[in-house]
């Protein structure tokens, strides 16, 4: 402007004017209303009846469920139910399933009615079963002794408390109330801080053996007669991720014998127990068939040989240096040729729906990724029930890497494969990252499914960085417990879920939910919804500053480009506030398709991570409606202005407000009864407001016929071609909601 008025005077201060005069350019407004509109989308996904229980914990990014193309999983409690059921006994030579419990049962029975008759018929103390116990390993034990000796470990080995709830009506005395409901079996519940403990110590209650109470130094067993045996608890070894084991040594009260009973994954037992030529076959089978393996051992001490345990074991405990170093180097000790009692198989069920949502986001067009810490088997199973590798589908199990040579080998061979889903392992995983991190990050993309398995919580963050980095396009990861925190704050998006594991992930997480399969509608229906409302809304707000400011160019060039403000005071103020606020911002509740179309269709979703509501093309498209639209409005008011100036800010300003009403109208896709309210408001506001703004408005001109025709006449010819376009567009090339809708 100050160039083609050719620098005359002091050109520096008009400069600055003109500076002023087009800050409405600038959408100020703009950030206020997104966030307004975040915070409308937020309360929208809490009061879903449909996904209820969802927390939107950060409401700055419900944008980015709109658009995700990857989404990272954990396996456990997120896409299974993270309870437990016990489901399969192995002993080596007999296996025992659902089917077969019962004999289990009379096997329990028999042996603990045999031991009592023994125990009645012979009374004379401790000696005669220790000596029968150390000449046992030369005979070989019957299926009755040995499924005895089975469950008499899971039924000790564990961190498992019995809980017993108050009876109600019970007020005083709560010696006599503990001591009567101590082994009543409807009100008791255990705890533990692993579910799969709990399936084991219920199903020995249901065969027969009962864990009744539980404290520090001891603990108490019901037998299936009603006897209520006694142990002392000398030392427990907790379970933790690097071990994979956890150890208990006992002490039986009745006969003395001290017993060292330990359970843990099978890498972790293989080398401990004696040599036996089932257990990985078995072990192998059992993952096959979805289930969680564990592996149970015992060995019997004698008590010297608990005492010298115990001193070595208490000066590691002692020792400054190396503390755990040293006292995992004495336990160690301990676990050699421990004899091989038995294989458990636990269940973990899948959740509800789990495989029609996994179903309708790949058909959305998002890749999932399982990222889990069970065995490689145990999680292919998973995969393939709960449908997120298709029963057709190939698969490339990535086999165990150690060095650069092999991960080249197995890469190339994976390359030769097309449209298969790839198995891999944490330890090979990291391997072919440190070698050859682009070529295996390019291979895994192209894959329709990817199952890493034991997975460590670093690796999993690890993961979502590295698809970020290399594809630039949008994560999710979903876990439900401590371990999948970490993933879920290095992804775009986080959901957590809140299950048995507690609300670490929740509390962590973006969003929270209380099923995997309530995602399906947070993504196709709110997270398309919120996208494609603030891609409008954003636009409209800049469409909004853009034509005031063409209409002031277009003043200021015909007046010789003085720089002087066409609208002033409460015009400007009232323009981007009471006039147009409320028919703009009621896009928020704009939707191209119902719900449950959204639903039905999934494909839908795919458009939007093109990228095409709110792109440079869509945003130049409105920047020319808006010099269309200002040209238009500014030199009809001119071309039709009489005699006085006041007239053409009164003509100008009522087709400019008449003008954004109609457009708001024009990019609506489907009514609400609110946006009609906010079009009929705002309309109201202005012409009541026409009457106290007697400094810019004649009354005595704006209630003539002349000034309603010119208003009208601007108006269409401002409006009337956009129309004409938007119908033309949809007969000759609809979008995909629209062929839905009709």
């Amino acid at each position: 402007m100050v160039t083609l008025q050719g620098f005359v005077g002091p050109w520096y201060r008009n400069l600055f004017r003109f500076l002023l005069l087009f800050s409405y350019i600038i959408p100020i407004s703009l950030r206020v209303n997104l966030d307004m509109g975040k915070a409308v989308y937020g309360w929208m996904m809490m009061k879903d009846e449909n996904i209820p229980g969802t927390v939107v914990r950060t409401s700055t990014i419900p944008e980015e469920l709109g658009r995700l193309v990857y989404l990272l999983t954990d396996k456990t409690g997120t896409l299974t139910q993270n309870e437990m059921v016990f489901k399969r006994l192995h002993l080596g030579t007999v296996s025992y399933g659902a089917d077969t419990m019962d004999e289990i049962q009379s096997h329990v029975r028999d042996s603990y009615s045999q031991m009592q008759s023994q125990a009645g018929g012979n009374n004379t103390g401790s000696t005669p079963p220790r000596k029968a116990q150390s000449s046992a390993p030369k005979v070989r034990k019957s299926v009755s002794s040995r499924i005895h000796e089975a469950v008499k470990a899971i039924v000790l080995c564990h961190n498992v408390t019995p809980v017993y709830e108050s009876r109600a009506g019970v007020t005083g005395e709560t010696e006599f109330a503990e001591a009567d409901q101590d082994f009543s079996d409807e009100n008791r519940t255990y705890q533990a801080s692993s579910p799969d403990e709990v399936a084991l110590v219920q199903w020995t209650e249901s065969v027969g053996l009962t864990l009744v109470s539980r404290d520090l130094t001891s603990m108490q067993l019901k037998t299936p007669s009603g006897q209520v045996l006694s142990f002392c608890i000398l030392q427990l070894f907790p379970f933790t991720s690097e071990s994979k084991r956890m150890g208990i040594i006992v002490r039986d009260e009745s006969t003395a014998e001290i017993t060292f009973y330990m359970k843990g994954a099978d890498v972790a037992m293989s080398p401990i127990v004696q040599y036996n030529d089932w257990l990985e076959e078995e072990c192998g089978n059992m993952a096959r068939e979805g289930l969680r393996t564990l592996v149970v051992a015992k060995k019997a001490l004698t008590e010297e040989q608990y005492q010298d345990f115990e001193s070595r074991y208490t000066q590691a405990k002692l020792s400054m240096h190396d503390r755990s170093l040293k006292v995992a180097a004495v336990v160690e000790s301990l676990e050699r040729e421990m004899e091989l009692l038995c294989l458990t198989g636990v269940e973990d069920q899948l959740q509800a729906d789990v495989r029609p949502t996994l179903e309708m986001l790949r058909n959305a067009g998002i890749k999932i990724w399982m990222l889990t810490g069970d065995k490689l088997e145990t999680a292919t199973c998973i995969a393939k029930s709960s449908h997120l590798v298709s029963r057709t589908q190939d698969i490339h199990i990535f086999r165990q890497v150690t060095n650069r040579g092999e991960a080249h080998l197995e890469l190339n061979a994976f390359r030769r494969k097309h449209d298969c889903a790839l198995v891999i392992s944490g330890d090979s995983l990291e391997v072919c990252l440190k070698y050859y991190e682009h070529e295996f990050v390019e291979l895994a993309c192209q894959c329709p499914a990817v199952v890493c398995c034991r997975c460590s919580p670093t690796q999993k963050a690890h993961i979502v960085t590295l698809l970020q980095q290399h594809t630039g396009r949008r994560t999710c990861a979903i876990g439900d417990g401590g371990n999948d925190v970490s993933m879920i704050q290095a992804a775009d998006c986080g959901i957590g879920i809140e299950g048995k594991e507690g609300k670490q992930a929740s509390l962590a997480a973006d969003f929270s939910i209380r099923q995997f399969r309530h995602i399906g509608r947070l993504l196709m229906v709110h997270g398309r919804n919120s996208y494609k409302r603030s891609a409008a809304l954003g636009q409209f707000v800049m469409h909004r500053g853009l034509i005031i400011s063409t209409m002031q160019a277009v003043f200021s060039s015909v007046f010789y480009f003085a720089s002087v403000p066409l609208y002033q005071g409460f015009l400007m103020v009232g323009y981007a506030t009471i006039y147009t606020m409320f028919p703009v911002f009621s896009l928020v509740l704009d939707q191209d398709v119902k719900p449950e179309m959204a639903m039905l269709y999934p494909e839908l979703y795919k458009d939007l991570t093109k990228g095409r509501s709110l792109s440079f093309k869509t945003f130049l498209i409105w920047v020319l409606i808006s010099i269309y639209q200002g040209g238009i409005l500014m030199y009809g008011a001119l071309v039709l202005f009489e005699s006085e100036f006041v007239h053409v800010v009164a003509i100008s300003f009522t087709a400019l407000i008449l003008t954004e009403l109609l457009m708001v109208a024009l990019t609506v896709r489907t009514w609400h009864w609110l946006m009609v309210v906010a079009e009929f408001l705002s309309l109201g506001c202005y012409v009541s407001s026409l009457a106290f703004l007697n400094e810019y408005f004649d009354v005595a001109f704006i209630t003539t016929v002349a000034f309603l025709w010119k208003v009208s006449a601007i108006t269409v010819v401002s409006c009337l071609p956009l129309y004409v376009l938007k119908y033309l567009r949809r007969k000759l090339s609809p979008p995909s909601y629209c062929k839905l809708a009709s």
